[in-house]
């Protein structure tokens, strides 16, 4: 019964999105021209104080009984959101890497498009856009998963003029959060018509084990240890404390006896197969670190490839961009694992989700 009426929930809650989107609260306007929009709790989210920012870049905080904490929302509206009160916004959702936070994710591109709404969620500096296996932890609940897909999309729609559909939503993310893209579209392709990794983590599997160890990392903390045995450096400021176990989020990470198979249920690279005939746009941006292996991007290529030869396997179509070591890509992109190649990524991405929308 339990189960049956957690999903009567989440049909109410989805129910009540899609009628929001007709109703004033779906229209929600600058108060004074010179402030966000007021936005109406709801779908399980608090909102705490008042949103700061202006009326077209802004972020507010909330709380959820899924993941412990405040958690800030960045939202970028267009600039002519407010000119026509008639007129709705397909969605892009950027997911942000580790071990950042929305309110750091300052891309100019961002700002560029007058077609498309941008939303940045908080997913925590370690907390992987995934529902962990052990909540119990001295973090407390860590469902990032249900935070993102049933509760920040429905609160969204309700409060602002979104094209609330499949067609109208793409998710995207950097790093951390190209592994969050593409596992959201692959648990729900139902829900967006377009998924982009930039620099992402997009390979779990053996083939990528620098990969597991780096998410490993960050949950027991090793920036402390490392930092420890440097002189200088303070412990306490790492972004990864307190440290939890090593299988807080996915399980054993070690492929003995199958004990790794939570990995593999998640990993992007094994289950491409689930945007097969699903009407998913896929796009991949990469780098080579300029050959040194001490650069993430480095590790990161061999992920992309693996996933673009699971994608070539099954017949998939597919957006593929390796840029080496950025010498073509931009004036600011060296080719390694930094904004400056990632702003590139998104000046080439934006225009192309608008068009994908406007099809």
């Amino acid at each position: 019964m339990k189960r049956t009426s957690n999903g009567w929930r989440m049909a109410l809650a989805w129910l009540v999105a899609a009628v929001a989107v007709i109703t004033p609260a779906g229209t929600a306007q600058a108060a004074d021209g010179a402030s966000p929009p007021p936005m109406a709790d709801g779908f399980g989210l608090t909102q705490v104080g008042t949103a700061t920012g202006s009326p077209t870049n802004f972020h507010l905080t909330v709380t959820t009984p899924e993941v412990s904490g405040e958690h800030p929302i960045k939202i970028i509206l267009p600039k002519g959101y407010y000119d026509n009160p008639d007129r709705r916004y397909p969605v892009m959702y950027f997911l942000h890497g580790s071990p950042d936070n929305p309110t750091q994710q300052n891309y100019p591109a961002l700002t560029t498009s007058d077609s498309m709404i941008t939303v940045i969620p908080n997913g925590g500096a370690r907390g992987w856009y995934a529902n962990w296996l052990n909540q119990k932890t001295v973090l407390g609940a860590q469902n990032w998963m249900n935070f993102h897909l049933n509760q920040v999309i429905p609160f969204i729609d309700a409060n602002l003029r979104t094209v609330a559909t499949k067609k109208g939503r793409a998710v995207a993310g950097v790093s951390m959060g190209g592994f969050g893209a593409f596992h959201y579209a692959q648990v729900r392709p139902d829900l967006f018509s377009e998924t982009a990794s930039l620099s992402g983590d997009i390979d779990f599997s053996v083939k990528s084990m620098d990969l597991r160890l780096a998410v490993v990392a960050s949950l027991i903390d090793a920036e402390s240890v490392r930092c420890g045995a440097v002189a200088g450096c303070d412990p306490s400021k790492s972004p990864y404390r307190p440290a939890v176990d090593s299988d807080a989020a996915f399980g054993s990470p070690y492929p003995v006896f199958n004990a790794d198979w939570r990995w593999n249920e998640v990993d992007p690279s094994q289950n491409m197969k689930k945007l097969v005939n699903a009407d998913v746009g896929v796009s991949i941006y990469v780098g080579n670190g300029g050959g040194n292996p001490l650069d993430l991007e480095f590790w990161l290529e061999g992920a992309a490839k693996h996933v673009k030869n699971s994608m070539d396997a099954l017949g998939m179509d597919y957006y593929y961009v390796n840029y080496g070591d950025g010498s073509a890509w931009g004036e600011h992109c060296n080719g390694g694992h930094n904004a400056g190649c990632w702003e590139q990524d998104l000046r080439d991405l934006i225009p192309r989700l608008e068009r994908s929308f406007a099809s």
